[in-house]
């Protein structure tokens, strides 16, 4: 008898510790190159029930509503946007794998990498979890870029496209590694 118990609480155990563990931790820089990929804090990513977790630690933007999202390619350095350098460009667009195109938010169906805006108080700090409801695993973002844009997001094409939220401000890789 005591060793059944004694193995069921060491299989408990091990469940409870890879839940806890189920995380990744990103980096933040910043992508201007007048700020030199000045580092602005990070987001924890954690598995919940009801999605992913995105909890930001991050100070030094602008403040105000800005689009929040994870995309295509694991890279932060300058490539081409629209046939033109830009910072963060390598990183791609939305996370997309289901080819929707469409930029509906993180609740209707569009791209998977649409995420709730993130929220940046008048001191430039951003402290306020979101959760992703559309993706489940860490599987989904491992290997992706995380990227802060410089406008807010509507979340439809029009009148901007990709919901208005303009040039990228500050990116992290979002890594291998489950810490």
């Amino acid at each position: 008898m005591h060793t059944r118990t004694r193995l069921a609480i060491a299989i408990a155990a091990v469940g409870f510790s890879a839940l806890a563990h189920a995380q990744i931790t990103v980096p933040i820089h910043s992508v201007a190159s007048s700020d030199g990929n000045r580092n602005l804090g990070s987001v924890t990513i954690t598995e919940t029930p009801g999605g992913l977790q995105f909890a930001p630690a991050l100070q030094g933007l602008p403040p105000g509503q800005r689009g929040f999202h994870v995309h295509m390619n694991g890279s932060c350095a300058e490539g081409p946007v629209n046939g033109k350098p830009a910072p963060a460009g390598a990183a791609g667009g939305h996370l997309d794998p289901h080819g929707t195109n469409a930029h509906k938010g993180p609740n209707n169906g569009g791209h998977l990498g649409d995420l709730p805006s993130l929220e940046v108080d008048s001191s430039g700090a951003a402290l306020k979890p979101v959760v992703a409801p559309q993706l489940k695993s860490l599987a989904d973002v491992r290997g992706r870029a995380l990227m802060i844009h410089a406008g807010g997001d509507n979340y439809a094409d029009s009148p901007a496209p990709l919901g208005g939220g303009a040039g990228r401000i500050a990116c992290g890789v979002i890594g291998e590694g489950v810490k």
